[in-house]
């Protein structure tokens, strides 16, 4: 099996309908950044902005996953963000496991594609869709699991820390963890 090309790919996600939340999306999100990257941080699904907009993390989210890339002296430029889901879910539900199962698929070509050494995965669904699935974001996360040359970290989901902001310094913690093993990488 060959791998596609990113034109072929993004061509795939925009046209899907591999499940019912292209009836609802205004526009699919793909993942964005250095294709080149060692790090590729993944969310569950885009939100109402990234719906809005075709890109991940906008909004309030994103600015606080900018301050915490900071935190770590990381940024943007650096890293490739992408979600297991590429369309947003109605009222910002979370995304069912049939429509995670849909589009898996795209996340297993964006990272071959990509290849990076660390994944890490912002948010309780994320982790339990790609670390394990009884994965517990409080009590596991900024821990490292080694799986098929893959370093995986769950961490908090900058939704969650918008609500919770007392786990801000917990969760820079976590990012400086990230930037200490791709500085093993370099």
């Amino acid at each position: 099996m060959s791998l596609y090309t990113w034109e072929e790919l993004k061509n795939f996600v925009d046209r899907c309908t591999r499940c019912d939340l292209c009836r609802t999306r205004n526009r699919p999100v793909m993942g964005r950044g250095d294709i080149k990257s060692k790090i590729m941080l993944i969310a569950e699904a885009p939100g109402r902005m990234e719906d809005q907009q075709g890109i991940p993390f906008v909004g309030r989210s994103g600015g606080i996953l900018d301050e915490l890339l900071e935190s770590a002296g990381l940024n943007r430029d650096g890293i490739y963000i992408t979600n297991i889901n590429k369309c947003h879910p109605p009222g910002n539900r979370d995304p069912e496991r049939a429509e995670q199962e849909a589009c898996m698929p795209y996340l297993k070509y964006e990272t071959a594609l990509i290849r990076p050494k660390i994944m890490v995965c912002l948010g309780r669904i994320a982790a339990q869709q790609i670390i394990r699935p009884d994965f517990k974001i409080t009590r596991e996360h900024g821990l490292w699991t080694e799986r098929k040359g893959f370093y995986l970290m769950g961490v908090y989901h900058p939704s969650a820390l918008l609500r919770d902001p007392e786990k801000i310094d917990s969760a820079k913690e976590d990012f400086r963890r990230i930037r200490e093993k791709l500085d093993t990488f370099l």
